[in-house]
């Protein structure tokens, strides 16, 4: 085991860390590596997107539920089969009808393959709202994107990759022999699952015509790809976001960091890349320690250079296709996903007709968004399921400025 950070700052570090340890309800101990479950033969890729591999119980599901580990087919970048692991939750209690899904979008963990949601110990507190979607009587299923668990690298911020494992993640809970699970289903993500689950609904039509998306839920997502990594070089946390998507891109795409970090720099993007998150007080604490991650540790302006500038703009939502109706949540002083970009997006579907309600959280951080706004996100996608019409708040979004 290995913990991040270094534990030797003075008394306001020991209250935040505290502060912290409430919030995320752990001490930041990386999950253990992979073992075989994770590990696939060729042969086993065989068959069609959303199969299940293999399965087994997953200890630890709340009262009234039980759970699976799962190993799963989807289609990787280059259109090929590659396996994709997560976990379904379901209730125990039997149903005499098809139970809708509730596909759960995690927010970042890391990069490499031991930073799954699947591996961590409380893996139930980590999906704002689980309770409410389980007495609702749906099944919940979490992906873990491709590259955790499973072989890295993870292909982070990479819309087609997340949407595409998050649409066979409801076909294969639809799979699970021992539940009954629909093909109506409804995506809810934070930050870099708010970005997949955009892309879910961007994709679903096409992917999986299969699959009836009834709506799509949304906390402080990452949209506008550009501004967002502009946005976080003059964060902590930001920085080490930033950082991922460097090491991920240079590898899953090839595009060239010698232009952009120099050597030491390079150095400490790999040690960051080789850590896992429980958190953004984490990230900061990964930050202090790699103090080659300046505001400055980019080399030029990622928007000019290609092939960066072209990535951006591809793995950027597309208000405009946004698919079904949508829910977004907001903090008002998330310093990592600006307000500001977050209803530019709104907007933008706005103008195409999408409904949107918007669940502006007044003095809200990153993490307020999925927890504050989880409740709302649960009664409002019950809402979609049972066939209301969406309300829409698109004639009295907020306006804001990007906070600091």
């Amino acid at each position: 085991m290995r913990r991040v950070g270094i534990l030797r700052a003075g008394p306001l570090f020991g209250l935040c860390l505290a502060a912290f340890m409430l919030l995320a309800g752990s001490c930041a101990i990386e999950p253990d590596a992979p073992g075989p479950f994770y590990q696939v033969e060729k042969s086993e890729l065989a068959g069609a997107p959303g199969d299940i591999i293999r399965s087994e119980a997953f200890a630890g599901a709340p009262t009234g539920a039980r759970a699976w580990r799962v190993l799963y087919r989807t289609t990787g970048l280059e259109g090929e089969p590659i396996a994709v692991s997560g976990v379904i939750v379901a209730p125990e209690e039997p149903s005499d009808a098809p139970r809708k899904v509730v596909a759960w979008a995690h927010g970042t963990t890391g990069i490499v393959s031991r930073c799954a949601p699947s591996l961590r110990r409380g893996f139930f507190g980590s999906v704002p709202g689980l309770k409410a979607f389980l007495d609702r009587g749906y099944v919940v299923v979490a992906t873990d994107y491709p590259g955790l668990g499973t072989p890295a690298p993870h292909p982070y911020l990479v819309g087609t990759s997340e949407g595409r494992a998050v649409l066979d993640s409801v076909r294969a809970a639809m799979r699970l022999a021992e539940i009954r699970a629909s093909n109506e289903f409804a995506v809810w993500g934070h930050s870099q699952g708010g970005h997949a689950a955009l892309f879910t609904g961007q994709l679903a039509a096409s992917y999986a015509p299969d699959l009836k998306l009834a709506g799509i839920a949304a906390a402080a997502p990452a949209s506008d790809l550009t501004k967002l990594l502009r946005d976080d070089i003059d964060s902590g946390p930001g920085r080490v976001l930033t950082a991922y998507a460097l090491w991920s891109w240079n590898r899953v795409y090839g595009a060239p960091l010698d232009n952009l970090l120099d050597p030491y720099t390079n150095a400490a993007v790999d040690r960051i890349a080789d850590d896992c998150l429980e958190g953004l007080f984490q990230a900061l604490l990964l930050r202090r320690h790699e103090k080659a991650i300046e505001k400055d540790f980019i080399h030029g302006d990622l928007s000019e250079v290609e092939p960066w500038r072209s990535l951006l703009v591809k793995n950027s939502t597309d208000s405009a296709a946004a698919g079904a109706p949508l829910f977004i949540a907001q903090g008002s002083a998330d310093m990592v996903v600006r307000p500001a970009v977050t209803i530019s997006y709104a907007q933008g579907a706005c103008r195409t007709g999408t409904p949107v309600s918007f669940d502006w959280i007044e003095g809200g951080d990153h993490l307020a968004a999925a927890k504050k706004g989880a409740d709302k996100a649960a009664g409002w996608i019950a809402a979609r399921f049972a066939g209301e019409a969406a309300p829409n708040d698109c004639g009295k979004l907020p306006t804001a400025a990007a906070p600091g």
